[in-house]
């Protein structure tokens, strides 16, 4: 009798499945239709179903937000050091002004004409002022392109873990066609599971 019990149970499971699974795909079938055409015809029925099995148990949904959270503290990090880059330039360029005022004021007046001449010719040929410009112009193309290693290691490390976790037209790629693919299919995610999609969830 228990045999015909856990059968009987495996049978209910693999139903509830099958709904969940042809609920999630219609949902997703549905959310194409937003997206641009040329997006449409590139999911086809077989990788919405794949994504739709992906989801079934709500672990990619969990996955997909984890590393939303990531990004955004990622993002924010970069943002401040970025930031910090720049206040700490804008304090070197008051301290020289400063130290050119300073200097101005401490001029007898009829010094004053031939003190603002040096300094002007000091802003226009090789100089401390040209030489701190031309190192915080290094400092920020080096910052930036930090930033811009950091995201892209950052969008690598996603496209693994969506790829380990079994989502379809998920792999590591730098080809920005299928980047655009890969964030539409991640929106789609984000979308179902703002309609309440997770696991256990029924109302789509």
């Amino acid at each position: 009798m228990d045999r015909y019990a856990g059968a009987f149970e495996e049978a209910v499971d693999g139903t509830r499945q099958q709904e969940r699974h042809y609920q999630l795909l219609s949902a997703l079938q549905s959310l194409v239709k937003e997206l641009p055409s040329s997006f449409q015809q590139r999911l086809s029925y077989t990788t919405l179903s794949d994504l739709a099995l992906a989801l079934l148990d709500g672990t990619v949904f969990e996955i997909v937000q984890g590393l939303l959270e990531i990004q955004h503290l990622t993002e924010k990090s970069l943002y401040n050091q970025r930031l910090r880059l720049q206040n700490e330039h804008r304090v070197l360029r008051q301290a020289l002004r400063q130290k050119h005022q300073e200097a101005q004021q401490a001029c007898r007046p009829h010094n004053l004409p031939m003190l603002e001449a040096a300094q002007q010719r000091e802003q226009e040929r090789p100089s401390p002022w040209q030489a701190m410009e031309h190192r915080i112009r290094e400092e920020q193309r080096a910052m930036d392109q930090k930033i811009i290693l950091e995201l892209d290691r950052k969008v690598a490390d996603q496209q693994s873990t969506l790829e380990k976790a079994g989502v379809a037209g998920f792999y590591v790629t730098t080809n920005p066609q299928e980047l655009t693919l890969q964030m539409n299919l991640l929106e789609l995610i984000r979308k179902l599971q703002q309609r309440g999609c997770q696991a256990g969830k029924a109302a789509l």
